[in-house]
């Protein structure tokens, strides 16, 4: 199958894809890389919404997107960055705490199904947090390799895939660095703790989504 047919294969996946979000009363995009994402933030969100204050849930889309080094030098935004691991632990929570009273919470998904659902599985909780409820608008970037059927198919993504890659990435010592498959452990270094699964926005259109048309995050 050349390339371009795979691209047409997913852009064509990605618009099904949209539809379903949109029924779902989350507001969605197609980019074709993560420039264009980038584009449409700058473009269709943070110009209309005029955000005072932007945080962050963990993810390395965002960060490999190269929009959390623009909005910690982006002029008249307020950056509460989450991502400092010098800091102290006392800090660490707190600026996690304050990111859930943001205009703009920036994060990805573990999943999405094709049903337009956001599968999540978190561990400390402040991503699922600000997914669910804090900050006045939530964005996601989400690459299309996170992108799978049904609820079952993402939960089996996140279990036997995106937690122990994570897991891998973060230098943990947990049991599925080694089997490479989630045993369910109750190792101090686990990071999967809370299962969030969003099934609509509400307010409407307060969860944005951005959909890439690349293989991007974990």
């Amino acid at each position: 199958m050349s390339q371009q047919a795979i691209e047409n294969f997913w852009q064509g996946k990605l618009q099904n894809l949209q539809a379903k979000l949109e029924k779902n009363n989350f507001k969605a995009w197609i980019a074709s890389d993560q420039n264009q994402a980038k584009s449409i933030f700058w473009q269709d969100i943070v110009k209309p919404v005029n955000p005072q204050s932007v945080s962050f849930g963990g993810s390395m889309t965002v960060v490999n997107s190269g929009l959390y080094e623009e909005l910690k030098s982006a002029k008249g935004i307020k950056c509460i960055d989450t991502y400092d691991t010098t800091l102290p632990k006392e800090e660490f929570i707190e600026r996690r705490r304050q990111g859930l009273l943001t205009d703009l919470f920036i994060t990805s998904s573990n999943a999405l199904t094709m049903e337009g659902q956001l599968v999540n599985l978190d561990g400390m909780g402040n991503r699922v947090a600000g997914l669910t409820f804090g900050p006045v608008h939530c964005v996601l970037l989400v690459g299309r390799n996170k992108v799978v059927d049904d609820l079952d198919l993402a939960v089996d993504r996140v279990k036997e895939y995106a937690a122990p890659v994570n897991c891998l990435r973060l230098n943990k010592n947990t049991p599925c660095t080694k089997t490479m498959r989630c045993e369910d452990c109750n190792s101090p270094d686990r990071i999967c703790n809370t299962w969030v699964i969003t099934e609509k926005s509400f307010p409407p259109e307060r969860v944005k989504i951005i959909l890439i048309n690349e293989d991007l995050g974990y």
